[in-house]
């Protein structure tokens, strides 16, 4: 499922317009990624919760050339199913 069809399916559940909807889903994914780039975590009940992890410097290897090269430290986004949200998938 992509951002048109979950905003379609809400449209279906709900008496909201589209327009609304798509508002409501975009400003929610701002939030939540301008929560992750302050450092915070952001906890969703019976969902899960979004924060983010360091990955330390490495060595890698050039996959065309075979020369090894040092992989900066970074940041990436993880999600944490709570046990309800793994329950309801499970079922």
């Amino acid at each position: 499922m992509n951002k048109s069809q979950l905003v379609d399916a809400v449209k279906e559940q709900t008496s909201l317009t589209k327009k609304d909807i798509e508002l409501v889903v975009n400003t929610l994914f701002d939030t939540i990624a301008t929560t992750l780039q302050q450092g915070d975590k952001v906890a969703i009940g019976d969902f899960g919760t979004f924060s983010v992890k360091t990955r330390a410097a490495r060595k890698g290897r050039n996959p065309q050339t075979g020369e090894e090269i040092e992989v900066a430290e970074a940041k990436a986004p993880a999600f944490k199913p709570f046990k309800s949200l793994k329950d309801a998938v499970n079922k």
